[in-house]
């Protein structure tokens, strides 16, 4: 039995929606949404802009269009194949006429009214001089009519189409918004927050997000839904680092530290000894350590890393290396096996790549408790592996790993200490915002020696320049990455009736104004295979499984493949000596920070290396962007000038991967947030929260107390 629109609450499962049973739930639960409250935060990725009108005569081919146009004739169905009813009709406007023809929608015959004037969208054709309309939503319209000017694109998954989300959203909105709900969503933030950072009310927010008025009023409503999330974010990390700070923790004597400083080949530089004697400061405490390492490609985190993990061995301990991929987890063994092994101490691999026999010798060495340094990836979180005296635990890239995930790993042992690292050179008043549990320290200074990638931004009329240039690095010996921006021709989303709609017809989230033809990663690999017949091609991107993208990487380390056109889903550890030259197409597309990571991606062997960013765009913002990138190799410097000049997003959603941190509180808006202001007035709003209410027992913070716990819960439920 349903329940009434007044029983309905936060909440209630959809299931409680009309039209959604089992199944259809099941369907949403693979998007994260299981109550009405998860349908109210599902936001569109997109909208339809119904509301820009067009006359037939202003229509181009292949344009994807809204269009007022008036019913002539009758429509007419007929059945042309078994299981195909084709229904056709023409419209009209005062500047021409139009056919309509809809597949297997027998029901518009008699929808679709004679004399009726209705709102057509979608994707035009124009086939001898008159425009055609294949299966295009419609809207009745009449002089009193209301009719959304945008309509929302949500993301979607197998068994929900955008108009069953459309109207399921609508519902949720619906109850939980109305006055007479006595559980549904409520402001959390006080209204002196609101005022003092011109924020809406939320009601006001999720409406407008979902069915926005216009362009204002979805501006609007991404500030003030951006505000929340970091100030969940930032308040759950405090609450995070309160409960953790203070802990005991296992005292190391750190003078035994100096024999693997002795034994490097090298001087550390200045930077990394700061690093360390942080690290010996903390492990000498009798405190839990919970430091955070950042720093540029080849800065040195892994020799820091490597002094606390031996550090844990020479105290009589066991340490164990987390990284997110295998390939990665190898790399970090060939590197730390060699100087570990010298010093007297074993290393082992711990991979789902292992044999069952093989992992399971690792395992009963590790309960055993014998000093030993483990190396590998979500492998160690398995329940089969437990340790004997887990001292001290290192995660590479962080932010790769869910917070359950490294809570897993932190509790195969009490009170173990822990690193975390991160490729990502951060400013460190922001750092101190996305990592308020984490002591921070920065490698801001390159080794002595590291070669400075030369860098280069040109525009389409280089192409042939640049293919010679491709041809010439990998004949003396080089490989190539290439960097797209998009997997596909133009990302495709799904319309309301079905219809495949490029997202660059569609307006987005990022930007209302310019939208570039993107360099689509699937059709360049097969046009550079064609190019350079003689060469090996690879192509790798985001949808690929795991194991697929591992394949394609450890063939271009072992030198199997020439050129790799990827997206941004490049590995940041991985180490490719033999990779010598960086394109970037579409580079205006990505962040100073984002780019300054990809051309890191060179320069790591003796080969002369360089960076070439292949830009098209015609704004004086956009060319003085990349103009920095070219001039300027210090990633904290462009670290600071990005965050000035695009504000915090690009840190929010480092490479293509949201930062995950603090119970993974979601970051979908902030993380195409431009306005860094917005971000340290919502941090400190939580900070000011948080020290007058740790526990948040007030009646005034007792929504801030239920938002927190709801997404808590939504993230137990998704682990």
């Amino acid at each position: 039995m349903r329940k009434s629109t007044m029983e309905l609450g936060k909440n209630t499962p959809v299931s409680y929606l009309y039209g959604i049973g089992p199944k259809k739930a099941e369907a949403f639960s693979r998007l994260g949404i299981f109550t009405l409250r998860d349908l109210c935060y599902h936001f569109p990725r997109a909208y339809e802009n119904r509301g820009n009108i067009k006359t037939l005569d202003q229509v181009s081919d292949g344009e994807v269009c809204a269009l007022m146009l008036t019913v002539a004739g009758t429509p007419r169905s007929a059945q042309i194949r078994r299981g195909m009813v084709i229904t056709k009709l023409q419209a009209f406007d005062e500047s021409g006429k139009c056919n309509i023809t809809y597949f297997n929608a027998p029901y518009v015959k008699d929808a679709l009214r004679t004399g009726e004037t209705y709102r057509f969208f979608g994707r035009a054709a124009i086939k001898n001089g008159r425009v055609e309309l294949t299966s295009p939503t419609y809207e009745h319209y009449t002089e009193n009519s209301n009719l959304k000017r945008f309509m929302p694109v949500y993301p979607l998954t197998e068994g929900i189409s955008q108009k069953q989300m459309s109207a399921a959203v609508e519902s949720a909105l619906a109850a939980l918004l109305s006055p007479i709900c006595s559980d549904g969503i409520r402001d959390m933030l006080p209204y002196e927050i609101k005022r003092k950072c011109a924020l809406p009310d939320i009601d006001y927010a999720i409406s407008q997000i979902h069915f926005p008025d216009g362009y204002d009023e979805i501006e609007k409503a991404r500030r003030r839904l951006a505000f929340d999330e970091i100030f969940l974010f930032v308040l759950s990390s405090l609450a995070l680092s309160g409960s953790e700070k203070n802990i005991p923790g296992t005292v190391f004597d750190i003078s035994l530290g100096k024999r693997l400083l002795d034994a490097l080949p090298y001087t550390p530089t200045a930077a990394q000894m700061r690093t360390i004697g942080e690290i010996n400061a903390d492990l000498s405490s009798g405190l839990r350590m919970s430091r955070l390492i950042t720093g540029d490609v080849g800065s040195g985190k892994t020799l820091c890393a490597a002094y606390a993990l031996f550090l844990a061995l020479a105290n009589g301990h066991q340490a164990a290396l987390m990284a997110p991929t295998e390939i990665l987890a190898r790399q970090h063994y060939l590197t730390l096996s060699p100087i570990f092994e010298k010093l007297g101490y074993e290393c082992e691999l711990l991979i789902g790549a292992l044999t069952p026999a093989k992992k399971r010798r690792v395992c009963d060495r590790l309960i055993v408790g014998t000093p030993l340094l483990v190396i590998g990836t979500h492998a160690l979180i398995e329940d089969t592996v437990a340790f004997g005296d887990l001292g001290l635990i290192v995660i590479d890239e962080q932010h790769r790993f869910g917070a359950a995930q490294r809570e897993k790993l932190k509790n195969k042992s009490k009170n173990c200490h822990l690193i975390s690292m991160s490729a990502t050179p951060i400013p460190r008043t922001l750092a101190l915002v996305l990592y308020g549990d984490l002591d921070i320290s920065s490698i801001d200074e390159m080794p002595p020696g590291r070669q400075t990638v030369e860098t280069f931004v040109v525009d389409e009329s280089y192409r042939e320049r640049v293919d010679k240039f491709i041809e010439k690095n990998v004949a003396e010996g080089g490989q190539v990455y290439i960097v797209c921006p998009s997997v596909e021709e133009q990302e495709i989303v799904e319309s309301e009736n079905g219809d495949k709609i490029p997202i660059s017809a569609l307006e987005t989230f990022d930007d209302f104004n310019e939208k570039p033809k993107l360099k689509a990663a699937v059709n360049y690999a097969e046009e550079l295979q064609k190019k350079f017949p003689t060469l090996v091609v690879g192509f790798i991107h985001g949808k690929l499984k795991s194991a697929a993208k591992e394949k394609i990487m450890a063939e271009f380390v072992d030198g199997k493949i020439d050129i790799l056109v990827s997206t941004t889903v490049i590995e940041v550890g991985v180490n490719v000596p033999r990779a010598s030259l960086m394109i970037i197409e579409n580079a205006e597309f990505f962040g100073l920070s984002g780019l300054h990571q990809l051309r890191g991606r060179v320069g790591r062997g003796e080969k002369k290396s360089y960076c070439i960013l292949i830009s098209d765009a015609k704004s004086e913002k956009s060319r003085a962007r990349l103009e920095i990138l070219r001039s300027e190799h210090n990633g904290y410097v462009i670290a600071e000038k990005d965050l000035e000049m695009r504000g915090p997003g690009d840190f929010l959603a480092v490479g293509g991967q949201k930062i995950r941190q603090s119970g993974d509180i979601d970051l979908k808006l902030a993380a195409m947030l431009s306005d860094k202001e917005l971000l340290y007035a919502a941090a400190d709003a939580a900070k000011r929260v948080y020290s007058s209410d740790e526990k948040l027992t007030s009646v005034e913070n007792a929504a801030i107390k239920s938002e927190l716990t709801a997404a808590f819960e939504k993230r137990s439920k998704m682990e």
